[in-house]
């Protein structure tokens, strides 16, 4: 399997609109892989792409991906499915649209059932822009109970406990196994099928304990109960047995660079800091 991480970012963007820190002034004049857009996924084996930050145009170009068939999503956040209208982008044809020519190749959408309720509440005045897409010929929604398979590839749909509705995503193919948990994993799920995962990409994590403009995380901090702690991860890897780490939906806030990250890497073992464009094969 050969995964493209399309997006590295958090809920907001680097550089984030209007700041002039260090880390956002570098990023608007290296580019990439110092800027990072909103986090998402691409599995290249069966053209699928998980989540549709509201920057995805942008990442798939700079990916320079050559067709989507496929989307999953997570949950309803805003920062991983308010770019949804790139389904008009990737489907809909004016020319054709106007000599009533629908597309031959709908996108499929794929959400566990609470998840894709939650998103065909996304609305104009008109009604969800779900039913507009899927009227207009642009996407087949399925509801997934448990795993779809695509080809060899099997994509089991793990949720996690809480009051909203979110999945985990676990790919496996011939004997390979690549969990994605893109945000809101607070508490992790514990199921037997992550267990030994290859690699774990997981975001919903802050990252060291000094973050932006010198704010201090203690140990009292509200966000303990929001995201994992880098020590939450590695326990995490231990009770699941997992050989190899990414961390992902990596937020402006923390107020590191990219270079900063690769120094970071270096404190630990089968641990990576998610960049945009990365690839994963397995």
């Amino acid at each position: 399997m050969k995964f493209i991480i399309t997006g590295s970012g958090g809920c907001v963007c680097t550089p984030k609109p209007l700041c002039q820190c260090n880390v956002c002034v570098e990023a608007r004049k290296k580019g990439y892989p110092y800027k990072r857009c909103g986090c998402s996924l691409f599995l290249d084996d069966i053209s699928l792409l998980v989540d549709t930050p509201e920057d995805i145009a942008i990442a798939i170009n700079n990916a320079d991906i050559k067709g989507i068939d496929n989307i999953l999503y997570s949950h309803w956040d805003p920062d991983h499915t308010l770019g949804m209208r790139i389904m008009e982008q990737l489907r809909l044809e004016w020319l054709d649209y106007y000599d009533k020519i629908k597309p031959e190749n709908p996108i499929n959408i794929f959400a566990w059932a609470d998840v894709m309720s939650d998103i065909n509440q996304i609305r104009s005045k008109y009604g969800s822009l779900l039913d507009y897409y899927e009227h207009m010929g642009l996407i087949k929604r399925t509801i997934v109970d448990s795993y779809i398979e695509i080809n060899d590839i099997r994509i089991s749909f793990v949720p996690v406990q809480k009051s909203k509705s979110v999945s985990v995503f676990v790919f496996e193919s011939n004997g390979k196994k690549l969990v994605y948990a893109p945000c809101d994993c607070v508490p992790f799920p514990n199921d037997n099928i992550i267990q030994n995962a290859d690699i774990l990409i997981i975001g919903n994590t802050y990252i060291g304990n000094v973050l932006k403009n010198g704010r201090i995380i203690t140990d009292d901090h509200p966000l303990h109960n929001e995201l994992h702690s880098m020590s939450d991860i590695f326990k995490i890897v231990e009770t699941m047995n997992i050989k190899n780490v990414i961390v992902t939906h990596i937020e402006e806030d923390w107020g590191k660079s990219y270079s900063d990250y690769l120094e970071l890497e270096k404190q630990y073992t089968n641990l990576k800091f998610a960049y945009d464009g990365m690839i994963v094969e397995l």
